[in-house]
């Protein structure tokens, strides 16, 4: 009997992970014995003398690998949230390894024969709608790996899909080099100008970690960075930050992704013609919503020429404000932060300093609790004394109105140097009924910055909203209620998965529940309503500038994935000339330059997809009006609804169904323009 906890059945609270008994070593075995035993299970899979049925296939496949999925759920979640040198390596050893796991199920022929039979008998088998969608879901899954192709076609689809996975790894560990790396030290009182307190307490904190006691160091963490380039008042200090945090990845050396990048475009691009698509970009769209290049371009034209159209006006009032204060440069990159803030001020009479002692990071935790409860039913209890992977990470038992266990939900807020940057959620543990009722383990992971001890923690206004976009993914896991773990959760269209997170973040404008959970972490204090209203009125503030951020980078995004011959693409000629195809503002820059574009290269969740978060904003926005439409946003007949048909039914259905079957109809653009304030 092996003494590996990652091989034993887990007796702690609620089947957690025991992480205080898993050291790295523990990884290897476990890998290599969990890979060994689905390989065997495939087989005896594929193997059977039975005809095909949807229980000795499907539910087969469904069931096989649970040992390896319990395996990888834990790395992989540590490799993104606390890693070190010995899961880096290891998970350079196990990508490729897993890769050609994957390759060699999918691309089986004797397991693509039982799946095709059973999918061309589909109409005799009296499947029910959910078996027919996971049914549907392993065809497609194995027709797009390739399991079509001749011999030798099938023999580079699983050459190909090791050496993607090679690299994905790679470029994300480059980016997590270059950030752990840098390190803005502040030494003098010129160097610390004009920074609000809130900042200092984070800066010496994030010192103090790095060995530097007594000093402000300035890191590559948006909660970091994005606060100095506001407040900063030394300009070459805000041009070194701004540089190094747009530099990574493209930095020389051996953390260098240019030579990555070309070799992951050319693979996709290869992979799309094997299959007889004419590019990535159109291989990737066409298990979507959006399902072609076309479609994808005409809502991102749609919104870049008002959003290129607000953000020159808002740089013209940027360069004024400049003049006004003696300044005559043009605004740069690093310029636009600093006097944003200072025209919010002037036109709002708002400015950070003013918000962020209203919004604890305990307090935002518990506006996103409450709205689950008002929406859903949901209850939220922390739990003390469990094992979890760092100190900073909460456990909470999630309840429904019944009192019943819904899951765990674990929230890991602050960032450190064995992080990745960001924001994201993931799963543990993912609802299912195929073993009993199997319940969710749902983490989010932010980057938010640590107050000092025996101080709360601060948030901007933007962090509350990444907090609150993040829980909307957490419930998406948490609420699932399918039976098959294939379309559990946020198993769903990579430009649907982004709506119930998007949608989410409405109710934390709501001011009912600002007025609740925004108070002064000293005083307890109610935001006061005219600072309140301030902030409601300033919503679209800045708006053009974050519009053209983002969709340039999904622009450049759709048209990396549309070479037909990237192996000698020259990178920064490349992003040059599409930013100028597309008249991009000289003072804005991609919110994801190339060589850190994780969602992009970092796997392929994203790639050619990076369009969905605003794919999901025209559902998002539309979606809200259906309760402001009720005059309650919290209106029950509304929020059932939600949670039948999104929030609960992972991938159940097709995404265009699910949203008409919410709504009573399609979503209409123009609700994306009108919450941004663009003309329609």
């Amino acid at each position: 009997m092996t003494a590996n906890p990652l091989l034993a059945d887990w007796t702690t609270p609620f089947e957690l992970p025991p992480f205080g008994d898993i050291q790295p070593s523990h990884f290897e075995e476990a890998f290599d014995l969990a890979i060994e035993k689905t390989r065997r299970e495939n087989e005896e899979v594929a193997n059977q003398l039975a005809p095909p049925s949807f229980e000795n296939t499907i539910v087969a496949l469904e069931t096989a690998g649970k040992t390896l999925t319990k395996v990888a759920r834990v790395f992989f979640n540590l490799t993104g949230a606390h890693t070190n040198e010995n899961l880096q390596r290891i998970e350079r050893d196990i990508a490729p390894k897993l890769a050609k796991l994957s390759s060699d199920m999918l691309l089986n022929p004797k397991l693509y024969e039982r799946v095709v039979t059973l999918w061309e008998e589909r109409e005799t088998l009296d499947l029910s709608a959910e078996e027919a969608r996971v049914l549907e879901r392993y065809q497609k899954m194995f027709q797009r790996a390739g399991a079509g192709l001749d011999e030798a076609g099938k023999v580079r689809m699983a050459e190909i899909s090791q050496k993607l996975a090679i690299l994905g790894t790679q470029f994300s560990q480059n980016v997590l080099k270059d950030e752990a790396d840098f390190q803005l030290v502040l030494e003098t009182a010129e160097d610390r100008a004009g920074l609000p307190d809130f900042l200092l307490t984070a800066a010496a904190e994030a010192a103090k970690e790095r060995g530097l006691e007594g000093k402000h160091v300035i890191t590559l963490s948006r909660s970091s960075i994005e606060p100095f380039l506001q407040f900063s008042t030394n300009r070459r200090l805000r041009e070194e930050a701004f540089k190094g945090w747009t530099a990574r990845g493209e930095n020389g050396g051996e953390t260098d992704n240019k030579a990555i990048i070309r070799e992951t475009l050319a693979l996709r691009a290869e992979m799309a013609s094997l299959l007889g698509f004419a590019n990535f970009a159109a291989y990737k769209l066409d298990d979507t919503m959006a399902k072609t290049p076309d479609n994808v371009r005409g809502l991102l034209t749609k919104v870049w020429e008002p959003a290129v159209e607000q953000a020159r006006a808002e740089e013209a009032k940027l360069a004024e404000m400049a003049r006004s204060q003696g300044e005559n440069h043009e605004i740069a990159p690093w310029d636009w932060r600093f006097y944003s803030e200072k025209v919010r001020k002037a036109e709002h009479d708002l400015d950070e300093t003013e918000l962020k002692p209203y919004l604890q990071l305990d307090n935002i935790i518990q506006a996103a609790f409450d709205t689950a409860n008002r929406l859903f039913g949901l209850t939220f209890k922390e739990l003390e004394g469990l094992s979890v992977y760092h100190p900073d990470v909460r456990v909470f038992e999630v309840s429904g109105k019944d009192g019943k266990h819904v899951g765990l939900f674990l929230g890991d807020y602050f960032a450190r140097a064995s992080k990745r940057s960001g924001a994201w959620m993931s799963a543990f543990r993912s609802q299912h009924r195929l073993d009993g009722e199997v319940t969710p383990i749902i983490v989010n992971v932010m980057n938010f910055s640590k107050g000092a001890p025996g101080e709360a923690s601060l948030l901007t206004f933007d962090d509350a909203r990444t907090l609150f976009h993040e829980f909307g993914h957490g419930l998406h896991g948490l609420l699932s209620n399918v039976t098959y773990p294939m379309i559990s959760g946020t198993s769903v269209a990579r430009d649907f998965v982004e709506l119930p997170s998007q949608l989410y973040e409405h109710w934390l404008s709501v001011p009912e529940v600002l007025s609740k959970y925004a108070v002064h972490y000293k005083t307890g204090e109610p935001m006061p309503q005219d600072l309140l209203d301030k902030l409601l009125a300033a919503s679209n503030f800045n708006k053009g500038f974050e519009t053209v951020e983002y969709t340039s980078s999904a622009l450049v995004d759709l048209e990396l994935h549309l070479l037909k011959d990237p192996a000698k693409l020259d990178i920064d000629a490349f992003e040059k000339i599409e930013l100028e195809k597309i008249g991009m503002p000289k003072a804005i820059t991609l919110r994801h330059r190339i060589p850190h574009f994780q969602h992009v290269f970092s796997g392929d969740a994203y790639s050619a997809g990076y369009y969905s978060y605003m794919w999901s904003e025209v559902m998002d926005a539309d979606a809200f009006e259906a309760f402001e439409e009720k005059g309650d946003v919290f209106d029950p007949e509304t929020a059932e609804k939600l949670l039948t048909f999104i929030y609960s039914a992972g991938g159940r259905q097709d995404p265009e169904d699910a949203y008409v079957a919410f709504r009573g109809r399609a979503p209409r653009v123009e609700a994306l323009l009108e919450k941004r304030g663009f003309p329609t």
